[in-house]
């Protein structure tokens, strides 16, 4: 059996060996707007909650956007354009707008980047500028939540009129959906913030999983950073697999972000009955599996379908390594999934220890080999299961006593699928 899989820009073509059962996870057909300009005005000036934008934004001096950054494939170039118009008809100036790429604690977008982010046009002629999370001078304090939470956001999003945001909704590995209010926090939060939304009290919950916001600790907490924030409107979208808008979601904050998820919810959500012998997963192809990093989110996605003690074989192709130092530094750190668990233990978070913290909750359930023919020796050595460059080894391998006529799952854009196994 031939399958392609999402790696890289230009994807991989794998053989799988006879005698298994195979099942082919893909996303739904999901059919791209014929218009999704016409779809994005419609949804700015008749959004699903609260008024429209022309609305909110009249009597304003400044407003903040806050975009996704390199590492999400959100449409910009497409959705941008028509908020800003909205915005400058509405009275605000141009020199006043200023667009905020949401890099959380990722690195911040290069010149050619932001380019490729927001378009060329937009780059040139509006404030574009990157979020530093660690540059505590630019963030404010609002607080703390609920739960103890403190609240730091950029004070460039904050000292505007208007506040706003602009993504896109898919499954995301701890906080159900992306989109809405992640484009605050952890997007726009500085380190101390994003460092308690990612700690074992938020990662180890059970329901802080892909594809559930329903009692997800992590999803409440970002809801009331991003009431205190004062997020005013969004622009979200969904995509299919070819990056087609399907879907625009616009309005109050709240309620557009969850018509959203529900939607995205009913259109890609499949039940796939009895957990999986085995499953083959990605990192979902450029630009997700620039970083190993990045592509954990394939296997915590394949994951909930396969079998306790089962198999995962991920394919990433890793072009830019591992990810950002701290995450590298982990990597070679701990020999074993649980030395690492352990270590963790009382200890004060670290900057990229959540990515880290749940692949060690995966390997203790299932066998993980990987195929990351970009990853740098130190840390294919430092992988938590056999590490690749080869895509034939990784096969062989990883089929090797694999009882015959065994359940395999093959998921070709890895945590693009949202997959449930069991009863509905």
């Amino acid at each position: 059996m031939q399958v392609r899989l999402s790696f890289g820009r230009d994807g991989l073509a794998v053989n799988l060996p006879g005698g298994y059962e195979y099942k082919v996870l893909e996303s739904p057909p999901l059919t791209a707007l014929a218009d999704p300009v016409a779809a994005i005005e419609a949804a700015l000036d008749a959004p699903a909650a609260g008024p429209p934008l022309k609305k909110l934004a009249t009597g304003k001096h400044s407003a903040a956007i806050s975009v996704c950054d390199i590492t999400r494939p959100a449409p910009n170039q497409v959705t941008l354009p028509q908020l800003l118009r909205r915005l400058e008809a509405s009275g605000v100036p141009r020199e006043n707008i200023r667009i905020l790429i949401a890099t959380g604690l990722h690195r911040a977008a290069t010149d050619g980047e932001i380019r490729h982010i927001v378009g060329e046009e937009i780059a040139a002629g509006y404030k574009v500028l990157n979020h530093d999370a660690r540059n505590q001078s630019q963030h404010r304090r609002l607080g703390t939540t609920r739960s103890g939470t403190p609240v730091w956001i950029d004070e460039r999003f904050l000292s505007a009129d208007l506040h706003l945001t602009l993504g896109f909704i898919e499954p995301h590995l701890m906080l159900g959906f992306s989109g809405g209010r992640k484009l605050v926090a952890p997007g726009l939060a500085g380190e101390a913030t994003i460092k308690e939304l990612h700690s074992s009290r938020f990662m180890r919950h059970p329901r802080s999983h892909e594809g559930n916001v329903d009692g997800n600790p992590l999803h409440a907490e970002l809801l009331e950073i991003a009431r205190m924030a004062r997020q005013d409107f969004i622009l979200d979208v969904s995509l299919n697999k070819d990056r087609g808008i399907c879907a625009v979601f616009a309005g109050e904050p709240e309620e557009a972000h969850r018509k959203g998820m529900d939607w995205v919810a009913s259109s890609i959500l499949q039940h796939v009955g009895e957990p999986f012998d085995a499953a083959i997963t990605t990192g979902a192809g450029f630009p997700l599996d620039l970083t190993f990093y990045q592509c954990v989110k394939g296997i915590t996605a394949a994951e909930q379908i396969v079998k306790p003690g089962g198999r995962i074989l991920l394919f990433g192709e890793c072009a830019e390594g591992a990810g950002a130092a701290e995450f590298r530094q982990m990597m070679t750190e701990h020999r074993s999934d649980r030395d690492f668990l352990n270590a963790l233990e009382g200890a004060a978070v670290t900057i990229d220890q959540w990515q880290l913290e749940k692949l060690a909750l995966a390997t203790r359930k299932v066998e993980v080999s990987y195929c990351v023919p970009g990853l740098p020796e130190p840390y294919m050595r430092a992988l938590w299961g056999p590490g690749f460059r080869d895509p034939c080894d990784a096969i062989l391998k990883f089929f090797e006593g694999l009882a015959p006529a065994s359940r395999v799952a093959v998921i070709p854009e890895g945590p693009y699928v949202l997959a449930r196994a069991g009863t509905i």
